[in-house]
């Protein structure tokens, strides 16, 4: 078991039950004292329940042992609220390095809000990170507390009664049930913590001028001419009221404290300012100012943590919440949001107000906006989970340039998209995107196809502008969702069912032809001269009540998922294009499939249009517009479909192994750098990646000896030189393919020598491998994002062709079949050409175990298996490498604030 040091690490901060943020961190001698105290502070009952006596030295006992010098097998962690110690919790091995005695202390008047369960959630995690694999945990049996504590963390516990004592066994496997435990407890902590800001019964403006055109000023009239309906202040030693709001020199001489302050100061005076709040009591901070350069923004963020407050900004619009009996509009933007069911989150203020204009604009509305700037701590993930629980959105529109936990991100938003769309713009595609939005964030930014793998495994609808942004929450907000991708087009002119028709085949939707019954139907009700095809010619003399017909014959038909209906105004027909277009909305409610309308003549790129019976349906100016947005509906409802996978359970995997290899080479090479070929091979073996059989040689004479070993029924072998260094072998022609014979041998191995010298440190030897379709597998590890495991076109050709997908690890089944099944080559592996399907099981075995290597060791920066051989009687790595770094392993899951 290799116990990995925690002492020298940051303190981390974390949400108690209540929202309190509380400081978890390692112990340290000089924490005697204070740990000696939480336990003097203590009942004689709460004492004896921990000691199992009421004894009074017992506390100097505990501080004794938490505070001795660090020693093998011993974690002991605390939680500290404002300075003031609140808890402990710690663990040992004895015998069994496996197993660990843990033990929980929580100070009086602290019980029942979560602070034990956030100390044994860290002490978990440590504990899994040294090997062990459960906790145990002795107890009264009258310890309802602890023994609930245990039995609700999510983990396996089984209870051996011994009299009066209970002995908690605690499993440390780690299951999707822990994790969903973990993730509600957070969710119910971040929401709490978040009603300070969003529900505020009092608010501050900190820095609001007298001076019109000054931001401060700005802020305090959006609020007080939107109607806030709780207490409002203004803070400017210079004024007695701005703005006919009353305004007080200082924080601290406000009459009422505020639970959110506003903070429009210059950037020097901002960390100041903070402090103020926090000694105030304020529970929440929005700082719009924007320009703090990394000192003061370290301080900002040091006084919200310590006071126990949230933070939306640096450098940010602000925030609003319309609910009816609260009205909050803490922003500069230029109007009002008006009511409604999306949820908006943005770290750029333009878009924010872009989005903001455009959702009041179509009548959708908004039911809470945030504008996280910088974004030090309220994040995109903690909007989503108040949207999950605000009882009002129905909707999630996220414009986000970089992600903090991506991870945890990602499993918070698979859970609220099961309940409601999200979409986002997919922000930084290009490099000069990504260098902006560096720039812009001062936070690292991501790859695409990472940030692709992460919105498609999360369900996200993932947009490339505001304004399609737009355009699909315009159909998804009035229309059901379609079952499927079938598309028919009704128009009452021919091109321009000709430019829908294209819009929709490149936009991936499909335009299935009619069937003779259905196509004899429209022609029935259809003026003569009209085609009933698709797409559907009405030609330009179709009246509104035989357009309304049409449309209402196609939707019963059930080879149809969603109709688009394209109407450019005549003087032909006696119906207007109002006239046309009303025949569409009357019975909109009614319909369980969606329908859109493109009207060319449109000012704006879209609008929803009333529907005579309630409900609404979205007109587009253009057809691209309205076939995006489609394909994102059908793209959905696809997702929704289908079950959320699993990650499937592995056999033959030694995880222990494979981390005392890492462990041993990372000893060595304290840099990291390539695998040798050996210890590469071992890796794979541990996690039963299929390998062809090979042998390393140094010399000329081993090289034959090798061959003779490997030679297959046809003799015939490949040698491939190595070098720490070398990446692409082909390119660099260090490698003999066809080779028989001991002479053949020897003269390769003097080739490589010699064109090598100096660099190589020996040959790899393999039979020749079988015809088959070369593939690539790998493992990028992402700084920010974790492992993303990478599939596709393998080869010589792999990286001129890019024909790679790639998902984030761990892989469910899901993942798998859709690493497979998305790259331009899958038709190969399922018989194309008449190659005959390969190995599916197996390949998707490998997928698995290689999603399995890279999320239990985050030390493996890079694995690049290329090319692997795939044939119908299996699947077999013909070369790999792998890169190590030195990686401090890390719970992406954890709870812990930004």
């Amino acid at each position: 078991m290799t116990q990995h040091d925690l002492s020298d690490r940051p303190p981390v901060h974390a949400l108690l039950a209540d929202g309190t943020t509380v400081r978890i961190r390692p112990v340290r001698p000089g924490d005697h004292d204070q740990i000696e105290g939480l336990y003097e502070e203590m009942s004689p009952e709460n004492l004896r329940l921990r000691f199992f006596s009421p004894c009074r030295s017992s506390a100097r006992l505990s501080a004794d042992r938490a505070c001795a010098p660090a020693r093998p097998g011993y974690r002991a962690l605390l939680a500290e609220a404002q300075g003031r110690v609140i808890g402990l919790g710690e663990y040992e091995t004895g015998d069994d390095k496996d197993t660990a005695e843990v033990a929980i202390a929580v100070a009086d008047g602290l019980h029942h809000r979560g602070v034990g369960t956030l100390l044994v959630e860290h002490l978990v995690s440590a504990a899994r990170a040294d090997g062990i694999t459960a906790l145990t945990a002795d107890a009264l049996s009258e310890n309802r507390e602890v023994l609930k504590l245990f039995a609700d963390l999510g983990l396996r516990t089984e209870r051996c009664f011994e009299g009066p004592e209970v002995r908690c066994t605690i499993a440390l496997d780690q299951s999707d049930t822990y994790l969903t435990a973990v993730e509600e407890r957070g969710r119910t902590a971040d929401v709490v913590s978040l009603k300070p800001l969003l529900r505020p019964k009092t608010v501050a403006v900190v820095g609001a001028g007298r001076r019109a055109g000054s931001v401060g000023r700005a802020i305090l009239h959006q609020l007080h001419a939107g109607g806030y309906s709780g207490r409002l202040f203004a803070v400017n030693p210079a004024a007695r009221s701005i703005l006919g709001v009353p305004s007080y020199p200082s924080v601290g001489a406000l009459p009422r404290t505020p639970d959110l302050a506003v903070v429009a100061v210059p950037a020097a005076a901002v960390p100041m300012t903070a402090e103020e709040c926090g000694r105030a009591g304020v529970r929440a901070l929005v700082v719009v100012t924007a320009g703090l350069d990394a000192d003061q923004g370290h301080a900002l963020l040091t006084a919200c943590r310590s006071y126990d407050m949230r933070l939306v900004g640096p450098n940010c619009l602000g925030i609003s919440n319309t609910e009816p009996d609260l009205s909050l509009d803490a922003t500069f933007a230029a109007g009002h949001p008006c009511p409604g069911t999306a949820g908006v989150a943005v770290q750029s203020g333009g878009v924010g107000i872009a989005l903001l204009d455009g959702l009041s604009r179509l009548g959708i509305g908004v039911s809470s906006f945030a504008s996280l700037g910088d974004k030090y701590d309220v994040s995109g993930n903690d909007m989503l989970q108040w949207w999950e629980s605000d009882g009002r959105t129905g909707l999630a529109l996220l414009h986000l340039e970089s992600f903090g936990n991506p991870r945890a991100f990602s499993r918070t938003a698979r859970r609220v998209t099961r309940r409601m769309p999200v979409l986002t713009v997919d922000a930084g595609r290009t490099e000069a995107g990504r260098k902006a939005a560096a720039s812009h964030t001062a936070a690292a930014t991501t790859r695409t196809m990472t940030r692709g793998a992460l919105f498609t495994q999360a369900g996200i609808t993932a947009t490339r502008s505001a304004g399609e942004l737009l355009e699909t929450a315009a159909l998804l907000h009035a229309q059901p969702l379609p079952a499927g991708p079938r598309v028919a087009i009704v128009t009452n002119a021919g091109g321009v069912g000709v430019l829908a028709a294209d819009a929709c085949a490149e936009a991936g939707l499909a335009l299935p032809a009619p069937t003779l019954e259905l196509s004899g139907d429209l022609l029935a009700v259809l003026p003569e001269g009209a085609a009933a095809g698709n797409p559907v010619d009405a030609t330009a003399a179709v009246t509104e009540q035989q357009l309304g017909e049409c449309v209402d014959r196609i939707m019963r038909y059930g080879g149809i998922d969603a109709v688009l209906v394209a109407l450019v105004p005549t003087a032909v027909a006696a119906a207007t294009g109002d006239d046309l277009v009303r025949s569409l909305t009357g019975a909109a409610g009614r319909r369980a499939k969606p329908v859109a309308v493109i009207r060319l003549e449109q000012g704006l790129p879209v609008e929803l249009l009333p529907a005579a019976e309630g409900g609404s349906i979205p007109s587009y100016a253009e057809p691209q517009a309205a076939a995006r947005a489609l394909a994102h509906a059908a793209h959905r409802a696809a997702w929704l479909a289908r079950p959320a996978g699993t990650v499937p359970d592995l056999n033959g995997v030694e995880t222990d192994r494979a981390r005392t290899l890492v462990a041993d080479h990372l000893a060595a090479h304290p840099d990291g750098g390539w695998l040798d070929p050996r210890t590469c091979a071992d890796l794979l073996t541990c996690y039963g990646i299929p390998q062809i059989p090979w042998a390393w040689a140094e010399t000329e004479d081993q090289a034959v000896m090798a061959a003779d070993r490997l030679r297959g029924a046809d003799g015939r072998v490949v040698m491939k030189a190595h070098w720490p260094e070398l990446v692409h072998k082909s390119d660099q022609q260090a490698v003999h393919l066809d080779l028989r014979g001991d002479q053949q041998i020897r003269s390769a191995f003097r080739d490589l020598r010699t064109r090598f010298a100096g660099l190589m440190t020996g040959v790899v030897l393999q039979p020749l491998a079988a015809r088959g379709t070369e593939l690539f597998a790998g493992v990028v590890q992402d700084q920010v994002f974790g492992p993303l495991v990478l599939f596709g076109l393998g080869g010589t050709a792999t990286e001129v062709l890019a024909d790679h997908a790639a998902r984030l690890a761990p892989l469910t089944d899901h993942d798998v079949h859709d690493l497979i099944t998305s790259p331009r080559c899958a038709p190969l592996l399922f018989g194309a050409r008449g190659g005959g399907p390969v190995g599916l099981g197996r390949l998707e075995q490998l997928l698995l175990r290689l999603s399995r290597m890279a999320a239990d060791l985050p030390q493996l920066a890079e694995a690049d298996f290329n090319p692997v051989l795939a044939t119908p009687d299996g699947v077999t790595v013909l070369d790999a490498r792998i890169r190590l770094v030195p990686c401090r392993p890390q719970d992406p899951y954890l709870r812990r604030l930004r």
